[in-house]
C-alpha cells in the first residue's frame, strides 16, 4: 500500500462530489480533448493554498500523460521511490525542474517523463498546459497535459521511480473519486486533495493526494467549464 508521508495525522474530512458533475464521457476521448484545449472558456483553478514558502518559486513542469487505449484513456503516474529528497513514496507525473538549456515547459515536462519513465517524446502529442500549480516545497510547477500514443514502452528509472501504473482518466474526473483531506501538525493544519485508487489485487491503495491530486482537480475544473 502506498503511504502519505503523514499518514497517522492526515484525516479525511470531506468528499466532494456533492453537487458537480463527472466529465462528459465525449470529452474524455482524443477529440473532445482536443476541442476543450482549442476552447477559451471561463474556469478557475481550485482556491487551496499550499504551505507558506519564503523566496521565489523554482520553475518546473510534469507531463500529463494520458495513454490512449481501446477502451477509454488512462493517466500514467508513477510512485517516487523512497530515498529521495524531496516526495518520497508519493506519487507524482514525470516531472522535475526546469534546465537551463529547456526552452519552454513542454520541452522540460517531455525530457523529465523521457529520463524518469522512458517514454519517447515523439508519441507523446501535446495538447497544451493548465495553470501553474505553486507547490508547499517550492515549485512553480506547469502541468503539460499529452496524449500518449502506441506503440510505446516504458521503463523506470530505478533512481527516481519505483513503479509506473495507470488509473483510468474516466475516474480521476468523477468528483465523487475526489476528497478534501485534513493535514495537522504541531501549529498549523492544511487542507487539501486525494484520490484513493485501489490496487489491483491487493487489497491496497494508490493514495494519489497533495500536488498532484490538485493538479488533477484543476484537470476537472477545466474539462468541467
Amino acid at each position: 500500500m502506498i503511504r502519505p508521508v503523514f499518514e497517522p495525522e492526515v484525516l479525511p474530512i470531506e468528499t466532494t462530489g456533492s453537487g458537480l458533475p463527472a466529465v462528459a464521457s465525449y470529452r474524455l476521448t482524443p477529440v473532445g480533448l482536443r476541442e476543450r484545449f482549442a476552447q477559451r472558456l471561463a474556469w478557475a483553478p481550485e482556491p487551496f493554498e499550499p504551505l507558506a514558502q519564503q523566496g521565489d518559486p523554482r520553475a518546473a513542469a510534469v507531463l500529463v500523460p494520458l495513454v490512449v487505449r481501446d477502451a477509454h484513456l488512462s493517466v500514467l503516474l508513477t510512485q517516487r521511490a523512497d530515498h529521495l529528497s524531496d516526495h518520497a513514496g508519493q506519487i507524482s507525473f514525470p516531472g522535475g525542474r526546469r534546465e537551463p538549456s529547456d526552452p519552454d515547459a513542454v520541452a522540460t515536462a517531455l525530457r523529465e517523463a523521457q529520463e524518469e519513465v522512458a517514454l519517447a517524446p515523439e508519441r507523446v502529442e501535446v495538447l497544451g498546459a493548465l495553470p501553474d500549480y505553486l507547490t508547499g516545497t517550492g515549485f512553480r510547477v506547469t502541468p503539460v497535459v499529452g496524449l500518449v500514443h502506441s506503440p510505446f514502452t516504458v521503463r523506470a528509472d530505478t533512481l527516481e521511480v519505483a513503479e509506473i501504473f495507470e488509473v483510468p482518466l474516466p475516474f480521476l474526473m468523477n468528483p465523487a473519486n475526489h476528497e478534501v483531506r485534513l493535514l495537522r501538525w504541531e501549529g498549523g493544519e492544511r487542507r487539501f486533495f486525494a484520490m484513493p485508487y485501489p490496487r489491483p489485487g491487493t487489497g491496497g491503495q494508490y493514495f494519489i493526494w497533495g500536488a498532484t491530486a490538485g493538479m488533477l482537480r484543476n484537470f476537472y475544473r477545466f474539462l468541467a467549464a
